[in-house]
């Protein structure tokens, strides 16, 4: 687990800063998301809140219930918040009222583990431990697509930024599968074994490639291009499950967390990148908590 603190680091002087600790109301950390447009910072906790942080000024702006179990996801688009429990609700509110109206979108059949919103901020795909992949509208409160292809839990989900409505997922320990999908078709693509669990996956801003993070048995971090699903990089150094993955502002560098308690920087996506394996000897935190 993430424990009961949030830390803020700043690439720009190295700081490190603790943003609140919830361990006085005996709750842990379950998930973490950015606002896009503004320095709020959303919590997701154990005991199924939501709280709400301004970053700046290290202060909490709200708590929203809800939930009746942990927050494992979480996802923004622009002020409204989305938030999947082990419930298996995700529920949608505005994150500026201080009374918002909720949203519940209902069709997993266990724990939501996967939220993101597109690009074009029109659709939302979900994924649950019921091996399910889910895609809303920002209209409806049912699914208008279900991918069934999966054979585990997905919690790996990223839309392409250079193809209107390509989605990619990845699947737990008995899968270890990307898959691609056409969401203005609803046909499946291509798939590709990795070998490993699939714990997250993000697309390259500039070029046509994603990166996938892994656990077991590998604990690797991988590059590909799209379409070819050719190998372009692996980067090894976590020596447990790669259960955390960022993508830096200018979309160059990624930043992974795991159970081995360290933060790792890696350059994956500049465009001097060798196609080299390579080492992250980069350690800031021996000790996240």
């Amino acid at each position: 687990g993430l424990g009961t603190c949030v830390y803020l680091w700043s690439a720009c002087t190295s700081q490190v800063t603790k943003l609140c600790d919830l361990a006085a109301d005996g709750d842990s950390v379950t998930s973490v998301s950015w606002s896009e447009r503004s320095g709020l910072v959303a919590v997701g906790t154990h005991k199924g809140l939501v709280q709400i942080w301004d970053a700046g000024a290290q202060k909490r702006v709200s708590t929203i219930e809800g939930h009746t179990a942990r927050v494992g996801a979480l996802a923004w688009n622009g002020d409204m918040l989305s938030s999947g429990s082990r419930d298996r609700l995700i529920l949608q509110r505005d994150a500026r009222s201080s009374n918002p109206v909720e949203r519940r979108l209902i069709g997993h059949r266990q724990e939501v583990c996967g939220l993101k919103w597109s690009p074009d901020h029109q659709h939302l795909a979900s994924g649950g431990n019921d091996n399910k992949l889910l895609v809303w509208s920002l209209s409806s409160v049912s699914p208008e697509q279900q991918y069934g292809e999966h054979s585990a839990a997905v919690k790996a989900i990223a839309w392409s930024p250079h193809q209107h409505g390509l989605l990619s997922s990845g699947g737990g320990t008995a899968d270890r599968c990307i898959r691609f999908w056409n969401t203005l078709t609803g046909q499946p693509l291509q798939c590709v074994d990795t070998g490993s669990q699939v714990c997250n996956l993000a697309w390259s801003k500039h070029s046509n490639e994603l990166v996938s993070t892994h656990g077991y048995s590998q604990n690797q971090i991988l590059v590909w291009k799209y379409p070819s699903l050719t190998q372009v990089a692996k980067l090894t150094g976590h020596s447990y499950r790669v259960l955390y993955l960022a993508v830096s502002p200018d979309g160059e560098a990624i930043v992974t967390g795991a159970g081995d308690e360290t933060l790792r920087f890696w350059n994956v996506f500049n465009k001097a990148r060798s196609h080299k394996e390579s080492k992250s000897e980069l350690n800031l935190f021996s000790r996240i908590r």
